[in-house]
């Protein structure tokens, strides 16, 4: 039996019934302050069409909204600066921003060096 996910010692459902106020109490500091202040115009927006459809399949570039219990199963495609990367809300996100779960900069890889690249290849032949 997997064990039931618990947020600072309440369960989804609990979470789920509390205000956006008792929740910000739980949360980090950070993103407390962040409740506190208040939503921008993009994040209002984006939590209205997630309360209308949670269904539906949301696109958004706010990376910097907290992830309130509410989103709970919802379908976010969170831009990343360069192509959409898909989401699905799950408990263990809570408290967490957007922009953690689509990271901008890829891991980069490099191949063999190339001739020139050190003082011991310049003496290497090219075929």
């Amino acid at each position: 039996m997997p064990k039931e996910f618990k947020y600072r010692g309440l369960s989804v459902e609990e979470l789920k019934k509390l205000s956006i106020d008792d929740f910000a109490k739980l949360i980090k500091s950070r993103d407390r302050r962040s409740l506190k202040r208040g939503f921008t115009e993009q994040q209002k927006k984006l939590l209205e069409a997630i309360r209308k459809d949670k269904e539906k399949f949301h696109k958004t570039h706010v990376r910097d909204m907290v992830i309130l219990p509410e989103m709970i199963g919802t379908k976010l495609g969170i831009y990343s600066g360069k192509e959409w990367i898909n989401v699905v809300v799950q408990p263990n996100m809570i408290g967490k921003r957007l922009g953690d779960f689509s990271i901008p900069v890829k891991r980069v890889k490099h191949s063999a060096p190339g001739i020139g690249a050190s003082r011991g290849s310049k003496h290497i032949s090219v075929k």
